[in-house]
């Protein structure tokens, strides 16, 4: 994610910043990717500190506008969470348009989101987190920080986070919009297999028997393993991770000795073996950072080179 500048004073900018210290109510302007002094910000501004503006005609920003459902706001606790997880689908959001999805030269569908909460005025509800035909579905109890640690330890799943969901839930998505697009579906199959194959029954021999005992040697994750779909997915999310990872990093002015040139945009790299090779190292290069207070790893995972590749072929297809 870049740095901005407030439109007064000059001053950083942070991508959820509501106000400049220098007193000036700001708000993100997605279509210009910068923050603005516009008064015609989202209507769910003092709600849920959404902060970005909406257009003209419009009472809701772009990202706000595509929620259909949100919790039911009468329980204590639903209204912070759905705010928490409206601001993790912003940063996504945000990312996908520097690649040119959901902007104003993108003529495609745009995902419907459900921002459903299990505790409810009516009990205690089920929910499922997934993508169906453009709906995604988050569930909001991982928006609670202790409930999400206690699911990501029970699964085993290092980046289980609120971004990361959003990530995985609308690569599927977007693999929907790719799969007519060219060789994808084609170029897909030989690379990560054939999505066809029972989903159901793949899925429900994941989570009985776990992934296979060789998993790291071809995918991301373990989830990955379950069925091509979850390989798509968690290698998307992956992509996406990494380059605003490697974005982030620039720019906050570090350095990596010659290993990224001042002025570099990872998401204007159209090598995307040479976008993985940075964002590695700077994984690598923050995690021994991270160590030095105890904190867990920022990119704990080990990628072999067919796992790299489909790394490559999502990086690849998502910034075409």
């Amino acid at each position: 994610m870049k740095i901005f500048h407030c439109p007064g004073c000059r001053a950083d900018l942070y991508f959820d910043n509501l106000a400049c210290s220098c007193g000036l109510e700001v708000g993100y302007d997605p279509a210009a990717q910068s923050f603005t002094g516009s008064q015609h910000f989202c209507a769910n501004r003092d709600s849920i500190g959404c902060n970005w503006i909406a257009a003209p005609d419009q009472p809701l920003c772009e990202s706000c506008g595509m929620t259909s459902m949100h919790p039911d706001l009468s329980v204590p606790g639903n209204e912070m969470h759905w705010a928490r997880a409206e601001a993790a689908k912003r940063h996504v959001l945000a990312g996908l348009m520097r690649w040119g999805w959901f902007t104003a030269g993108d003529s495609g569908p745009r995902p419907e989101f459900h921002m459903l909460a299990e505790a409810t005025s009516q009990g205690a509800v089920d929910v499922t987190m997934g993508h169906a035909a453009g709906l995604v579905t988050i569930n909001l109890a991982e928006a609670d920080a202790l409930e999400r640690v206690r699911r990501r330890e029970m699964l085993g799943e290092p980046y289980r986070t609120l971004i990361g969901h959003f990530r995985h839930e609308i690569a599927h998505f977007l693999f929907e919009r790719l799969s007519g697009r060219g060789s994808f579906l084609a170029d897909f199959r030989a690379l990560f297999g054939d999505e066809r194959q029972d989903y159901r029954a793949a899925l429900a021999r994941h989570y009985a028997d776990g992934p296979p005992p060789d998993w790291q040697s071809a995918h991301v994750t373990a989830y990955a393993a379950a069925h091509p779909h979850e390989d798509w997915a968690e290698s998307a999310a992956h992509a996406m991770h990494l380059t605003d990872l490697t974005d982030s990093f620039c720019a906050a002015g570090l350095g990596l000795g010659d290993v990224i040139a001042q002025g570099y945009d990872a998401f204007r790299d159209t090598d995307p073996a040479r976008l993985l090779d940075r964002a590695i190292a700077i994984g690598v290069a923050m995690n021994h950072v991270n160590r030095a207070v105890g904190q867990p790893d920022i990119y704990p995972f080990v990628n072999t080179a067919v796992a790299r590749e489909k790394l490559g072929f999502a990086l690849g297809w998502l910034s075409a």
